[in-house]
């Protein structure tokens, strides 16, 4: 493991303003480095960019592979603080090997955020591998991924409440980023009626009506929430029939950035994701926080 400081400036205090990045050489990682990069330089946080050697078995000669894969990915990310250092970051990179998942969870332990680059697979849904899923399900701090997607003129921050505890830190969290760059909040919440079979009468309008009007009254009640730390944020509440990652994914296509909640777990369950944070993660259409 190594870990080198990228300039003479004094570490930032534990109690963590700390981002940390998974970072790699790889393409798919610049979006995700410069969207942390933004970050640290508009809030004074201290940046550790982390690069994580997987895939080892224990095969001859696997020792001189590995240090070789470590040494290039060290030299990049000694570029890329120096160039950081250059603009008044404070930044460290750090170089190891082992399971990604395993290292980027152990190190949002005494992060304020970690943020990780897209792992989409390809085609057309574009679905992300089980890496970044596992990783957020299992972080300490809440975790933002960043799609290989140009955002570039996106404003506005959109939040999925549903009343659970989690949704609640969701809001708290998508309340403060938009509030910060003085940006609309959108908070969505979906309603669906009763699933039946069968050639039966369709649903009453009154019915329909009423699970409009029950979402919209719980929706402005998560709004009027967030109003008393937030006076001056303007808020948009979005209500709608349907699935609600498609339909938190369908409004944040055109936003800057979209907030999920997630479970915190412990033991095996800490992997697993609630369906419609998994579902969001799976589908990026934004740069997307997770928290919990």
């Amino acid at each position: 493991m190594t870990d080198i400081p990228a300039n003479a400036a004094p570490s930032a205090p534990e109690t963590s303003t700390t981002i940390v990045v998974g970072a790699t050489s790889k393409p798919g990682s610049r979006r995700a480095i410069e969207w942390a990069v933004a970050r640290a330089a508009s809030t004074g946080a201290r940046l550790e960019l982390l690069s994580v050697i997987g895939g080892a078995v224990g095969a001859v000669g696997e020792q001189e592979v590995v240090q070789r894969a470590v040494d290039y990915e060290e030299a990049f990310l000694r570029n890329e603080a120096a160039n950081l250092s250059a603009r008044g970051i404070d930044v460290t990179v750090r170089v190891t090997h082992g399971n990604p998942t395993k290292e980027l969870v152990e190190a949002s332990t005494d992060a304020a955020l970690l943020v990780i680059g897209s792992d989409h697979t390809g085609g057309a849904d574009k679905h992300r591998g089980p890496h970044g899923t596992r990783i957020v399900a299992g972080a300490h701090c809440p975790v933002v991924v960043v799609p290989d997607i140009d955002t570039t003129g996106r404003t506005g921050v959109v939040v999925g409440v549903d009343g659970s505890e989690v949704s609640h830190a969701a809001l708290a969290f998508a309340a403060a980023e938009a509030s910060r760059f003085a940006e609309p909040l959108t908070v969505v919440s979906t309603w669906m009626p009763v699933v039946y079979t069968g050639d039966i009468a369709p649903y009453p309008d009154m019915y329909l009506t009423d699970l409009q009007g029950t979402t919209e009254a719980f929706a402005q009640s998560m709004a009027d929430e967030v109003r008393k730390d937030h006076p001056h944020l303007e808020i948009v509440v979005h209500v709608d029939e349907g699935d609600p990652a498609t339909v938190i994914a369908e409004v944040a296509a055109s936003a800057r950035l979209a907030v999920v909640g997630t479970h915190g777990r412990t033991g095996f369950a800490r992997f697993l994701l609630g369906s419609v944070s998994t579902q969001v993660l799976d589908h990026l259409t934004t740069v997307t926080a997770a928290v919990r």
